[in-house]
């Protein structure tokens, strides 16, 4: 039997309809010139409902994307201007799931999701993640401090963390970089008895796995007779031992009177740390900080809930490298897209709200002119460049005529239409210079033509001859006069009739806002659930 999370309306799952982006140049920016050669101009800020963005990148990004980073409204019931983050409990849960199984899709097999989330939903997230992502990719839960001082009218307990779920897409491939190394740890190590390996640091010789020919005496240089703690035994053998008293890799303290420590060396330790799983504010930055940070950018309208330079720059550090691609389907202030930029990771950033205008371009644009020097600005060196391609999500492909029936979206323009009709039939959009037919491929020898034409015998007959007999072609058209199989090398179909069946149409908002969802009919079955 199954143990899951089950809540009313759960199976209840939108048919999206896979939507194309259209780019508005005059909302994209770049940088003026090149900076350096790991510039990246090809960003992408994506304005509208983070699940059909999600949706629309399916096709073109599946198991691309290194790290994705999400803030998604806490569920609190809290009045934040930027969100309604006060959704029935079961809603809540139903927009969560659906976007967590095509973020799922979109993560390369080495890659990371990492949530932050309040304990309000955060162990009911952590069991729908267990569902999606499958409890053996469950990473961690780390523990970001985000308050520095207690709130002195806190009812109960005053709280001052925030978690963050992290799962791997598959979690024997998927392993985390190691922190840089910082002053303060590097300080932890000294050469008392002027060891000309250099400084070093004690460590414990005894290991909790127990194993009998590790479990002997040891007389210290002082003449004391120790052995391990109970339970415990020694990390080497006695033979190995030896051999490292000799080679001056024990310490006994400086009287000699010590349990023995193994001498950990500067020079022989990896270059970097690896991540504990409490983050104090002092390291990863608290909510004051990211506050100022977005104060720069929009001083009269200052976001709620940001996230700080610094806990984005700490995340990327351990799941990306230079030019890996980063997503966040929930961009608010647009901390993930300015972190990724200045660190040079390629990004992808989802915003619904007005503030992706009033808050992440105006941001956008003073980290790619070099404007912006707080955050992690100066830690990573950043001067500027780069830039980013701003689209907006096309409007749904069928809309409905005054007598209710479907009909092709009059602002769909040829290109519009053959590029979404191939994203619907499973086909890469790429039209060919030379062949007026064929708009996109499936494979080397299959493609699409779409139209909104009336396609004579003629016409398709003059189509089969270009085609040839070593080729296929699927015949997207408003009409046609003859049976579809007449030609052996096309396959016809009718729009809008074809695709019908395919999604749910002029459905535009799946936002995480209540108002916009209808409740979903109670499931008989589940009256024992709740």
């Amino acid at each position: 039997m199954k143990l899951e999370l089950n809540w009313i309306g759960k199976n209840k799952r939108a048919k999206l309809e896979p939507r194309i982006l259209i780019e508005d140049q005059q909302m994209s920016y770049h940088a003026s010139k090149a900076v350096d050669d790991k510039d990246c101009f090809d960003n992408k800020l994506i304005f509208g409902d983070n699940l059909l963005a999600l949706k629309a990148l399916e096709k073109t990004h599946s198991g691309k994307v290194k790290c994705i980073f999400i803030d998604p409204p806490y569920n609190t019931g809290g009045a934040f201007t930027h969100y309604d983050d006060g959704l029935e409990h079961s809603i809540w849960l139903s927009l969560m799931h659906e976007r967590l199984i095509l973020i799922r899709n979109l993560l390369s097999t080495d890659g990371s999701l990492w949530i932050t989330i309040d304990d309000d939903e955060c162990h009911y997230l952590k069991v729908l993640c267990d569902e999606v992502f499958g409890r053996n990719n469950f990473v961690s839960n780390a523990i970001w401090q985000k308050k520095y001082s207690p709130q002195n009218d806190a009812k109960w307990l005053s709280d001052n963390h925030d978690h963050i779920l992290v799962y791997a897409k598959n979690k024997e491939v998927w392993r985390p970089n190691l922190l840089p190394r910082s002053d303060a740890a590097n300080a932890r190590y000294k050469n008392p008895d002027n060891d000309p390996r250099g400084p070093w640091k004690a460590a414990d010789m005894s290991v909790k796995t127990y194993s009998a020919a590790n479990d002997y005496e040891i007389t210290v240089p002082s003449g004391r007779v120790v052995k391990p703690a109970e339970s415990r035994c020694w990390a080497y053998s006695k033979e190995r031992y030896e051999e490292m008293v000799a080679d001056n890799r024990i310490w006994f303290g400086a009287k000699g009177n010590n349990v023995p420590a193994v001498k950990k060396f500067l020079t022989e330790v990896k270059g970097g740390t690896t991540s504990m799983t409490i983050w104090p504010y002092e390291e990863v930055g608290h909510n004051q900080d990211a506050k100022k940070e977005v104060k720069a950018f929009n001083p009269k309208d200052v976001f709620d809930t940001p996230k700080p330079e610094k806990l984005l720059e700490r995340i990327l550090l351990l799941a990306t490298n230079e030019g890996d691609l980063v997503l966040d389907s929930f961009a608010g202030s647009g901390t993930t897209g300015a972190v990724a930029h200045k660190m040079k990771r390629q990004w992808i950033m989802v915003e619904l709200g007005e503030h992706c205008h009033t808050h992440i371009i105006p941001r956008l644009k003073k980290v790619i002119d070099g404007e912006d020097q707080g955050g992690i600005s100066r830690s990573a060196n950043w001067s500027g460049g780069g830039g980013f391609r701003y689209y907006r999500i096309a409007p749904s492909l069928i809309e409905y005529d005054r007598f209710g029936q479907p009909i092709i979206n009059k602002e769909y323009k040829p290109e519009m239409l053959a590029e979404a009709v191939c994203k619907l039939e499973g086909f890469t959009y790429s039209p060919s210079d030379s062949l007026w037919w064929q708009h996109g491929y499936s494979t080397e020898t299959d493609f699409i033509y779409v139209t909104t034409q009336n396609l004579s015998v003629d016409q398709l007959e003059k189509i089969s001859e270009e085609v040839g007999s070593d080729k296929t072609l699927l015949a997207m058209c408003g009409a046609f006069r003859c049976q579809a199989d007449r030609f052996a090398n096309l396959t016809i179909k009718k729009l809008p009739k074809a695709v019908l069946r395919h999604c749910e149409w002029a459905h535009d908002d799946y936002s995480l806002n209540v108002q916009n969802l209808p409740m979903a009919e109670k499931d008989p079955e589940q009256d024992d659930l709740f």
